[in-house]
């Protein structure tokens, strides 16, 4: 019989360790709801057995509450490992990718000046040649002298504004240089928004100029009107997102074409780009104005951006397992007294289970604070078990205070190591003493101390004072070593800076000499003819610098030998979704981030990415978020959920087809 029994044990036995390696893999291999929904079903399934043999209810709550509590630490060390095995697996695409880093910030700088030059150049130029070329067809002296100051003037200023395009500061117009441009044009300008992000105003700045450009080539003598307006939608101009907008109309009621051939037929493609990189929409077409056909752009761009708040997802994110020590906690020691052979039915009295009840409460909950306030969490353990003391010595608790102490000291440890990796040396090494003070006047009090019971704290809080302080200096080290890993981290990333800009300076060079032997140089040649009185050399020097311009943005388009994969870091989304023909918008405020959140972001975005969508990156106070169209694919989105989830963050869906993808940074002292 005594065989049978045995063998009944260790069989038992074996199928807990398989459940639990089993929760363990679960948690490891599958995202938080399925693997805790596994972790559910263990529980209720242990707790099941002695409630089918009968055993009592406090019993049943007992085995209950201390499987939880087992499998609750093995479901979020699973977690952790999860978490960890993620982050290295980033770190190490990282590490492979950033040697693309500088080549794809020169691609970026020459995008950033191809545009800036079209824009400029193309603007000036043809206002040059427009009003040239009107002044020789009519033949007239005062027309003439006005386009000849025009020249030198509008010359001066593309000489000034091409030279500034290889300097390293470029401010985002705003709206009081939109309000100089329509003022300079002559044109129906009315503006009734006051205020809007740096990126829309830019964006309408472009629209305006671009639009007056096309205006002035296309369509002379016809009547332009600009208006800046609050948009007025159904929806009360907030979109998804939380933007409000506003609209840059910019329409003509038909003209002639006074120079054909002067444009470089990218200007709407680039506007376009432009408008949706900053989260609007753009439109161009023609329009009927009354018995004549004219021309419309019509932008709408964000007037202000509200910035979603985050709720830290507690039990599926870094913190995950400080819960689990809490239920650990409560269970062990809750559970432990419900299983004791001497509690009689219903759980040995309504008082005293009430004080076990919150004693274990007290002295497991402030494992919740683990990481975000070590030291506290301490005191508030330690006042906890100086209270059971206090119930002890008045008989209102059933297992005594060095009991306690003696199976569940472990709480004090785990904080004492959390205040050594948390916490400077100078204050942290209050905590093992106070360990050790609080930990021997519970050990004092138990019943199996003869004699002078203060010559007994005195002793056994000098033996606890080793292992505290043994404990303290584990967590010193982990300090350490992380504040080693995160100056690594950081010179990497200073080297990595240094060869981006470096790439970047050399591209910038390489384009200024383009550019001086190109639009620059005929520039300061329409400058020079409008000096002598020559209109006619003046016309045909900004001709030349259009088609020169026209030369040099088609050749930095076909030298895009970009063909490698693009980093993958955030700043690298914007070379993948080129690829894609999509667009990517980025909100907040750019700041460094650690390297595992930039390869999660990227792989979320690569992963939203297909043909002409547009995704939004917002850089929130601890995260970024990854929003874009749902993907119709069912796979993808699973994809989606597995990314956050092993990233410690969440995915959410909105109900107008779009997604969220979550990417919290991890707390700096757990990120390693």
């Amino acid at each position: 019989m005594n065989g049978f029994v045995g063998h009944v044990w260790v069989l038992s036995l074996v199928a807990a360790v398989c459940a639990l390696i089993t929760v363990h893999v679960l948690a490891v291999r599958r995202t938080a709801g399925s693997s805790l929904t596994g972790a559910v079903v263990l529980t209720l399934t242990v707790a099941a057995i002695p409630a089918v043999r009968g055993e009592p209810p406090h019993y049943v709550a007992g085995v209950a509450l201390t499987a939880g509590g087992v499998v609750a630490v093995v479901w979020a060390t699973g977690r952790s490992r999860r978490h960890r095995s993620a982050r290295r697996s980033a770190l190490a695409d990282y590490e492979a990718g950033t040697a693309a880093v500088p080549l794809f910030a020169a691609l970026a700088e020459r995008d950033r000046l191809a545009a800036e030059l079209h824009d400029v150049a193309a603007h000036r130029l043809t206002g040059i040649v427009v009003a040239a070329g009107a002044a020789l067809r009519l033949a007239d002296r005062v027309r003439t002298g006005d386009a000849l100051r025009h020249a030198d003037e509008a010359g001066r200023e593309a000489v000034r504004e091409l030279e500034r395009l290889t300097e390293l500061d470029a401010t985002a117009a705003g709206f009081s240089e939109v309000d100089a441009l329509a003022g300079a044009h002559a044109v129906d300008y009315r503006r009734t928004v006051d205020k809007a992000p740096a990126s829309s105003t830019e964006a309408a700045y472009r629209v305006v100029r671009e639009a007056l450009t096309n205006a002035a080539r296309y369509a002379e003598g016809a009547t332009v009107r600009v208006r800046i307006e609050p948009t007025h939608d159904q929806d009360g101009a907030v979109r998804a997102g939380g933007d409000h907008l506003f609209t840059v109309t910019v329409t003509d009621d038909g003209g002639t074409v006074v120079e054909p051939g002067l444009g470089t037929g990218r200007g709407l493609a680039g506007l376009a780009a432009t408008v949706t990189a900053t989260g609007g929409t753009f439109r161009a077409g023609p329009v009927r104005q009354g018995r004549r056909e004219g021309w419309r752009v019509r932008a709408s761009l964000p007037a202000a951006t509200a910035l979603p708040l985050r709720r830290w997802p507690r039990w599926r994110g870094t913190a995950a397992l400080d819960y689990a020590l809490v239920a650990l906690a409560i269970a062990l020691s809750l559970g432990a007294s419900l299983l004791s052979a001497d509690v009689p039915a219903p759980f040995g009295g309504l008082l005293p289970a009430l004080v076990t009840v919150v004693l274990s409460g007290l002295h497991a909950v402030p494992l919740a604070w683990r990481s975000r306030a070590p030291g506290c969490a301490l005191a508030a353990v330690l006042s906890a078990l100086l209270l059971w003391w206090a119930c002890d010595r008045a008989g209102l608790t059933q297992p005594p205070v060095s009991d306690i102490f003696l199976v569940y000291g472990w709480v004090e440890l785990t904080l004492v190591h959390s205040v050594g990796v948390r916490l400077p040396w100078r204050r942290g090494l209050v905590a093992p003493l106070a360990v050790a003070a609080v930990g021997g006047l519970a050990l004092a009090s138990g019943s199996g101390i003869t004699g002078s019971r203060t010559a007994a704290w005195a002793v056994l809080a000098g033996g606890l004072a080793l292992p505290a302080l043994a404990v303290w200096s584990w967590g010193r080290r982990t300090a350490h070593r992380h504040e080693r890993l995160r100056a690594a981290d950081a010179r990497r990333r200073f080297l990595l800076d240094g060869d981006a800009d470096a790439a970047v300076s050399a591209q910038r060079l390489l384009f200024a000499t383009g550019l001086r032997d190109t639009a620059l140089r005929h520039a300061r040649a329409v400058v020079a003819a409008a000096q002598e009185g020559d209109l006619r050399a003046v016309r045909e020097e900004a001709r030349a610098g259009l088609t020169a311009l026209r030369d040099l943005l088609s050749g930095l388009r076909a030298g895009d030998d970009a063909d490698d994969a693009p980093p993958p870091t955030v700043s690298g989304i914007t070379a993948q979704a080129a690829r894609y023909g999509a667009v990517v918008r980025y909100v907040g405020a750019r700041r460094p981030l650690p390297a595992a959140v930039e390869v999660f972001a990227y792989r979320t975005a690569s992963a939203l990415l297909a043909v002409g969508v547009t995704l939004t990156v917002r850089t929130l106070p601890d995260g970024v978020e990854v929003s874009g169209p749902a993907p119709a694919v069912p796979a993808v989105e699973r994809r989606l959920r597995a990314l956050a989830d092993a990233a410690g963050g969440t995915l959410s869906t909105t109900d107008r087809g779009a997604v969220r993808v979550w990417l919290p940074e991890a707390f700096p002292w757990r990120s390693e």
